[in-house]
């Protein structure tokens, strides 16, 4: 069962944008990607709302989120979240497909 969440970075001066930027050319975004059981990692900006950054993230199950969020990475992403003054809001989805195959 696959695991989406949707993660909001809201700031204020572009600098949402700054730090999805940063996590960019950090090589922090290729890193997590780069993860067993990542099976995606993209940031979108939403057109009505120039200070905040979407990110899709998703995962192939729990196990790997919770390896994920064990990670140093996740001391990256936390530090440069409280540079960019960032609040954060969290929508978790799971893929119930599966269950509904025949």
């Amino acid at each position: 069962m696959s695991i989406t969440v949707h993660l909001y970075y809201t700031g204020t001066g572009g600098s949402a944008r700054a730090f999805a930027e940063e996590m960019m050319s950090r090589g922090i975004v290729d890193a997590v990607r780069a993860e067993a059981g990542n099976e995606g990692y993209a940031y979108f900006y939403p057109m009505e709302d120039p200070e905040t950054v979407l990110l899709i993230d998703r995962w192939r199950d729990q196990e790997a989120l919770d390896i994920h969020h064990k990670s140093p990475m996740m001391t990256q992403i936390a530090e440069l979240r409280t540079k960019y003054h960032l609040r954060l809001r969290v929508e978790r989805y799971a893929d119930l497909k599966e269950q509904w195959k025949a």
